[in-house]
């Protein structure tokens, strides 16, 4: 069967290029309310038609609609942003206004009656107050004539050298697909060294946009994300930190964190990982859309003096090298940390394609 794919709250499109590495999977149409990503979705996608614009807008909605059935669409991916999973939202639930795109989303499902659509969101969907919203979901699901499966997956499951966890429902209209079993086991989890020990030349403020790679591969990983990138190396670029963010980190050894701080130079953060040092062998917490400054986490490289870069970043969200990122720095950090794991979305492309006949 092959799979015409319309993206949702697309964002950069690395949920579609999970579904892309799988054949019989193409997105035809994308739409996101943020520019930037869409250009930068249109760029690593030029056959796919991109609709920017916000979809609680008629027209807009119209739009999308008439672009997917005609190019065909029997699919619909996305993760509609949810901010009402509270329990201050229980008295409305679904009806609760920071939850309406889960509800555009469905109202796509309605118009557009795919074979499949999968959302993905935060895990705290499926537990919020006691199971509350998963349960209205499923009604809302159910209503609509399709058979879900959900379930909480691990990113580094999936070959992603990174510990983040996403709710993901899958829907069909026949039948309960099953989610994909690990693909690596725990032994064999890709590390961060894995993912860009070969990427470990930039000090604070050097790089380029495009430039050529100074290092070998050192791992099948990188071996895997450098496949199709020729000799050209794209987004690695290292922020320019202040002489007080350099003098900070100076102080912090290989791999350790603010621990090694005087107390006093701490700052008004609150978490235990901020000025945290990535550690070679094990893998990146989550990585979101502010890894590029040291303050904000556990996102500085494990030794040089200075946060990772895009494309480190890139390679731990598993978005292969040959991937483009456009738009300002804080652009490309906000597509990289909202993104899907290209692997993790491959990974439920194949359970999808060996399950629906």
């Amino acid at each position: 069967m092959q799979f015409k794919i319309l993206d949702l709250f697309s964002g950069a499109g690395g949920f579609s290029k999970g579904f892309d590495m799988v054949p019989g999977f193409t997105t035809v149409v994308a739409s996101d309310f943020n520019e930037p990503a869409l250009m930068t979705l249109h760029k690593n996608f030029p056959g796919a038609k991109t609709i920017f614009g916000d979809i609680t807008d008629e027209k807009v909605k119209q739009d999308i609609v008439q672009n997917a059935i005609e190019a065909n669409v029997n699919m619909i991916i996305g993760g509609p942003p949810c901010q009402g999973f509270s329990n201050k939202g229980k008295k409305l639930g679904l009806a609760d206004p920071r939850n309406f795109l889960f509800l555009e989303y469905l109202e796509m499902v309605r118009r557009l009656q795919p074979e499949v659509f999968v959302i993905e969101n935060v895990k705290a969907m499926l537990t919020a107050v006691g199971g509350y919203f998963i349960k209205e979901i499923k009604d809302q699901i159910s209503a609509l004539g399709y058979k879900m499966n959900y379930a909480v997956l691990t990113a580094s499951d999936y070959g992603v050298p990174q510990n983040r966890q996403r709710a993901i429902i899958i829907a069909t209209k026949h039948i309960e697909v099953q989610m994909p079993d690990p693909t690596v086991d725990k032994e064999h989890r890709t590390t961060v060294r894995d993912a860009i020990s070969d990427l470990a030349y930039l000090n604070s403020g050097e790089g380029e946009m495009e430039a050529p790679y100074q290092k070998l591969a050192e791992s099948n990983y990188q071996t895997m994300m450098r496949a199709k990138s020729g000799k050209t190396l794209y987004n690695h670029i290292a922020t320019s930190h202040s002489k007080v963010a350099l003098d900070k980190l100076a102080m912090i050894p290989p791999e350790k964190g603010k621990e090694y701080l005087p107390k006093e130079l701490w700052g008004n953060q609150k978490f235990k990982t901020t000025w945290g040092r990535l550690e070679w062998d094990k893998q990146s917490p989550t990585i979101d859309t502010r890894f590029d400054t040291p303050s904000n986490g556990k996102n500085s490289h494990p030794y040089l003096d200075r946060a990772i870069t895009p494309r480190e970043a890139a390679r731990i969200q598993s978005f292969p090298d040959d991937f483009e990122f456009v738009g300002k720095k804080s652009h490309i950090t906000k597509q990289i940390g909202n993104a899907v794991p290209p692997l993790m979305g491959q990974a439920i492309a194949e359970a999808i394609k060996r399950q629906v006949k």
